[in-house]
């Protein structure tokens, strides 16, 4: 295997730049490569103060001007681009259809499908770029046949690959991580940022929602869909208290559900089941949580699909571990059994699957198997 192309010829490479410190190195490095690059920041709101103020997001005017900046110091061209309609109806109605499904989305990931690899792809293709290039931290790594493949970062403590992991081998064909491979510390990057006089070199990184001004994501999901009324129930169906809507849980909460009797053994409880059809939100012991395997839709494959049965490793959060699983393609379906049970897998998360540090794919998980029954 070789490293990515890109390094073997310049190429005329379109840099998503968030007004980060990330994506500003990023840029930075490509462009020292002696590729031809042009910045390119992504307004993803109509009204930009309408999302998160202040140094903490991606989505402000203040980002787009610190972008521009960074831009500046490499001396490339810049360009803000408006997605703000493809955003709004590819990860924000998305998110909140997800929820009121009773399913737990990860906007992030249907972005970096939706819109950075898909929009802004498709575009800067038609403008004559090869390659979008981005400060996530993840390798593509292109074997000696010309396929691409997708790796973690070599640093795992920042990998990014999960939120990745929707990417196919057409877009990974032109995809750009400058700094997958760099094993050093986020201060490191910021020293980096510093050297080069990027002002963004102390900015805090972004993180919750960035279309989520206050980081109220019950509150957010209330003013779209409104205030409902409902029941939390015991595993038996007993009426335990009552919530403002079931879109405001998932599976596996503890925290915020206000139930005023104690269980019966005086150890927590957490959110196992929610149901958009009756209002009600199941709440019971941890140990009830444990899920055996899994089936999941819409899979895509970073690469030649499998075609039967495998055993790889798999991560179900952005920040969570590895567990072995044995996942087989079937009927366009993903149907995975775990080795060792697992908590917390909520419909609408995302599985991907990895062979080592390769990413395999990824699908949506539509439904569980629990070692004991939820309801």
């Amino acid at each position: 295997m070789t490293d990515t192309p890109q390094r073997t010829r310049p190429l005329r490479v379109l840099a998503a730049m968030s007004g980060g410190v990330d994506s500003a190195v990023a840029a930075a490095r490509a462009a020292e490569a002696g590729h031809d690059v042009t910045g390119v920041h992504l307004a993803l709101s109509a009204n930009p103060q309408s999302f998160r103020t202040g140094a903490r997001g991606c989505c402000t005017i203040e980002d787009s001007r610190d972008a521009r900046r960074a831009a500046d110091v490499i001396g490339i061209p810049f360009y803000v681009w408006d997605l703000a309609d493809r955003f709004r109806e590819d990860v924000v109605e998305d998110f909140v259809a997800e929820y009121e499904a009773g399913r737990t989305p990860n906007p992030c990931l249907r972005c970096n499908e939706k819109i950075k690899f898909a929009a802004l792809l498709d575009k800067a293709l038609a403008l004559g770029f090869d390659a979008v290039c981005t400060g996530h931290y993840a390798k593509v790594i292109v074997r000696e046949d010309g396929s691409r493949e997708l790796h973690r970062a070599s640093d795992m403590a920042k990998d990014q690959s999960y939120v990745l992991g929707v990417l196919d081998e057409k877009q990974l064909a032109h995809a750009l991580f400058p700094l997958g491979d760099t094993v050093t510390t986020k201060e490191e990057i910021r020293a980096e940022a510093e050297r080069r006089g990027l002002a963004v070199a102390k900015k805090p990184d972004s993180h919750d929602i960035c279309f989520i001004a206050d980081g109220d994501t019950q509150g957010f999901l209330a003013g779209r869909l409104g205030r409902a009324e409902g029941d939390i129930v015991d595993e038996s169906g007993t009426r335990l208290g009552t919530h403002e809507g079931a879109y405001g849980f998932t599976i596996g909460q503890r925290k915020g559900l206000r139930i005023g009797t104690p269980a019966p053994d005086g150890k927590p409880r957490y959110v196992l089941d929610i149901s958009p059809v009756t209002n009600t939100v199941t709440v019971g012991p941890a140990a009830a949580l444990d899920v055996t395997a899994l089936t999941a839709i819409r899979p895509r494959w970073c690469g030649t699909a499998p075609t039967a049965a495998g055993t790889y490793t798999a991560q179900l959060r952005a920040h969570g571990g590895e567990t072995e699983v044995t996942a087989e393609p079937a009927d366009g379906e993903l149907r995975v059994t775990f080795t060792e049970p697992v908590r917390g897998v909520a419909p609408g998360q995302a599985i991907v699957l990895y062979d080592g540090t390769r990413v395999v794919g990824s699908a949506t998980i539509a439904s569980t198997t629990r070692a004991t029954a939820a309801v």
